[in-house]
């Protein structure tokens, strides 16, 4: 899709469809006045009339008779100015952009909304508005042979402003924009496509990828090397697949000197059977999404290229299956893990901690400044904060308010919930350290005090996205059903403002 910056009036923006914000509960926007005296009142009439009112997300097609360049307009409804965010911004953008799809024009033109809202800057309105557009128009058919019956691609958005002093700031806005998400629906990408096709072999061949593209340093360590090294948790978890498991390590260096990185880890099981503890039917074909935050990793570290963040990040993931077969590991079973610290399998279907908990280990080996993992590792987080928000742990206050404040600035919600060491006693085990789980009750507690127990003195993060990361109900303004991509605008904001922190300190 083209984004196009255009300088000059909206009455003479040449576009199939034209999109005008509106306030709930205001007059018209100076820019939406001029329209409404070219096209005859025609926007007041609707107002008067309460057929359009401005309420959040509301809509309504209007025919400008040729009385201004475009032939239609699209009211679009911000809500109350007082409840506009740079989210609201986003989903505005998403839902008028797959609006215009669905009346099937492959083209339109629009303001920048929310111009003069307090403490929001233009770029900052631009990127919203790109990355819902982007994000709102995904869709995934890589599948589909009739390509007769597919929705029209929407080919252009134009972005028009008539102060040429805020050109610049918008394109730069645009372009950061779009590569976030672009990147996002990479990610979305990966999760929705099978199994079958994504699997730990073209998790690595994706890294390898982006290490050619973008110039970072690649290792991917194979089964003999990780039985070398002693990654037994991991080990244990790959036995019941044929599929080789792989260890992808990927090194992006954009600090102009050598210091301490930012440690990304992904949870990358690219099928999740459950293991001896198999699933129930129902839904498990969705999971071919549990390798949900290797494909997050992937994704920031391309951003983080792409965008030349002046920081030292490693992206780690462990790729593996969790399959049911002769060779699988059963309940009961003992594994050593990279730390040394042995762990009674309780339940095979718990295998993501596992994974993550050599993951962890081996990134210490870099000596990280932070280490912010990512996995879809319980239902019972889902359960606690259903599908809107991650759920955040952390062992070290500062990192975890910066990670919220990133929450906040993209609309990529967290919910902080507790390590408390009361609930350690459930992960005990009588015959080896650590059980892989401690039983229903704070289950994505439990769970996220067994990752700590690898993470040692370095400031730590997890993010427990088993609830955002996919979307079986109705879609939403810029989230469609399936892969939703959600934790990678939260991270790279996060890098963003760590970056810019960086910068500040050492004038």
């Amino acid at each position: 899709m083209e984004f196009k910056v255009q300088r000059g009036p909206l009455t003479k923006q040449a576009s199939e469809v034209l999109i005008l914000g509106h306030y709930e509960g205001e007059g018209l926007l100076p820019e939406a006045a001029s329209i409404d005296k070219a096209i005859g009142g025609k926007i007041q009439e609707v107002l008067a009339s309460e057929e359009f009112t401005g309420k959040f997300l509301q809509t309504l097609l209007l025919r400008t008779d040729r009385k201004i360049a475009s032939p239609r307009l699209l009211l679009l409804g911000l809500g109350k100015r007082s409840e506009v965010t740079l989210d609201r911004i986003r989903q505005a953008a998403g839902r008028a952009a797959t609006q215009i799809r669905e009346m099937k024009f492959g083209q339109f033109a629009t303001q920048i909304h929310g111009k003069g809202l307090p403490r929001i800057a233009i770029q900052d309105l631009a990127q919203a508005m790109v990355e819902g557009v982007v994000l709102g128009l995904y869709q995934f058919q890589v599948y589909k042979t009739d390509r007769q019956t597919l929705p029209k691609e929407v080919r252009e958005c134009t972005l028009v402003e008539p102060d040429e002093k805020k050109i610049v700031e918008i394109q730069m806005g645009v372009l950061r924009g779009r590569t976030i998400a672009e990147a996002v629906n990479y990610v979305r990408d990966l999760c929705n496509t099978p199994s079958n096709v994504v699997t730990p072999s073209r998790l690595a061949e994706e890294a390898k990828k982006i290490a050619s593209d973008y110039h970072l340093h690649l290792n991917v360590l194979e089964r003999s090397d990780m039985e070398r090294l002693g990654m037994g948790a991991l080990l244990g978890v790959a036995r019941g697949t044929v599929e080789p498991p792989k260890f992808i390590v990927l090194e992006y260096e954009g600090a102009k000197k050598r210091g301490r990185p930012v440690a990304l880890i992904g949870k990358s099981v690219t099928f999740d059977s459950g293991g001896i503890s198999l699933k129930p039917a129902e839904n498990m074909e969705q999971m071919k999404y549990d390798m949900s935050g290797g494909a997050t990793v992937l994704g920031t570290m391309r951003v983080a290229a792409q965008l030349k963040l002046p920081l030292n990040i490693v992206g780690i993931l462990p790729a593996t299956d969790n399959m049911p077969s002769g060779t699988a590991m059963h309940p009961g079973d003992v594994v050593t893990t990279l730390s040394g610290k042995t762990v009674e399998v309780i339940n095979t279907d718990a295998e993501g901690r596992l994974c993550l908990a050599d993951a962890l280990a081996y990134a210490q080996r870099y000596e990280p400044m932070a280490m912010i993992d990512l996995a879809t590792l319980t239902g019972a987080c889902v359960v606690a904060l259903g599908h809107h928000a991650m759920a955040l742990f952390g062992n070290d206050p500062k990192l975890n308010a910066h990670v919220q404040k990133a929450s906040e600035e993209t609309g990529e919600r967290v919910w902080p919930l507790p390590l408390w060491e009361e609930y350690y006693d459930q992960i005990k085990s009588e015959i080896a350290d650590l059980k892989n789980t401690g039983g229903r009750p704070g289950g994505s507690i439990t769970a996220a005090l067994f990752l700590k127990q690898f993470v040692g003195e370095t400031p730590w993060v997890h993010l427990d996205i088993a609830g955002t990361s996919w979307n079986g109900e109705r879609p939403r303004p810029y989230v469609p059903k399936g892969s939703t991509g959600t934790g990678l605008r939260l991270l790279v904001q996060y890098l963003t403002n760590l970056a810019k922190q960086q910068k500040s300190k050492s004038r």
